[in-house]
């Protein structure tokens, strides 16, 4: 078993695959984890549900879009900020809302950046490769995170 670099939490089959070839294509992170919901995410964070015997380690980074079925990524965001282990992790609001009630409510939920996602595949490519070079190479996590 491996410990995932980077969980993608993307509802979008295509900002998922678009964001997942960025990230490979740059070699940024080896182990990349693509939950499709909210609730997914939330079991897969806390070791519940199908993903109860997976690797415990938590991510190094999560990508968290906000408009998802089940919970919405500001809920995800809710849990992780209120538990003292998945606090530290730093999560990238990665969203197609550029909506300032979203924008604001994912600060003060400790957010630690909100990116709203470029339209076109080369913008969207570019920008997603300079915030996986900055969370995973340049930015300095605590050693137990």
């Amino acid at each position: 078993m491996h410990c995932v670099e980077i969980l993608l939490v993307e509802d979008s089959p295509l900002d998922a695959e678009m964001t997942l070839h960025a990230l490979h294509s740059t070699a940024i992170a080896n182990h990349i984890e693509w939950i499709r919901d909210g609730a997914e995410a939330l079991d897969y964070l806390f070791l519940r549900g199908r993903h109860a015997g997976r690797h415990p380690g938590p991510p190094r980074l999560v990508l968290l879009d906000i408009k998802m079925p089940k919970v919405d990524g500001l809920e995800v965001l809710k849990a992780m900020k209120e538990d003292s282990e998945l606090r530290r992790i730093p999560v990238v609001m990665l969203t197609s809302s550029a909506e300032e009630s979203d924008l604001l409510r994912s600060y003060q939920l400790g957010v630690n950046s909100y990116v709203v996602k470029p339209v076109d595949f080369e913008n969207f490519s570019t920008e997603i490769a300079k915030l996986g070079f900055y969370w995973m190479l340049t930015n300095r996590l605590p050693l137990n995170n």
